[in-house]
């Protein structure tokens, strides 16, 4: 398996940053480390997200990492990182 983040996804990433950055610049980079390091446990258990039927036939699930909501899809051998947001975020 490898994983590939989406444009979406590393846009995602970049507002969050922006958001955070701002008012406690330090706790900006942490979160957006602990985001982007978060999703290589998929690559040993890729199914370990809950599964969004809404998707159907596709396979898309997403995990919690900490307040953060991060949404991806299973094709073949490669995870695709699609959204990330904060679950506080009206989505």
């Amino acid at each position: 398996m490898e994983l590939k983040w989406t444009g979406k996804a590393l846009s995602d990433l970049a507002r969050l940053y922006e958001f955070l950055a701002p008012v406690n610049k330090l706790a900006a980079v942490r979160t957006v480390q602990a985001i982007t390091t978060a999703p290589t446990s998929l690559l040993a258990n890729p199914r370990i997200g809950e599964r969004l039927e809404e998707f159907e036939p596709r396979e898309v699930r997403r995990i919690l990492i900490g307040h953060y909501e991060m949404r991806y899809e299973i094709q073949e051998s490669t995870i695709y990182l699609l959204r990330l947001w904060h679950t506080r975020e009206d989505r």
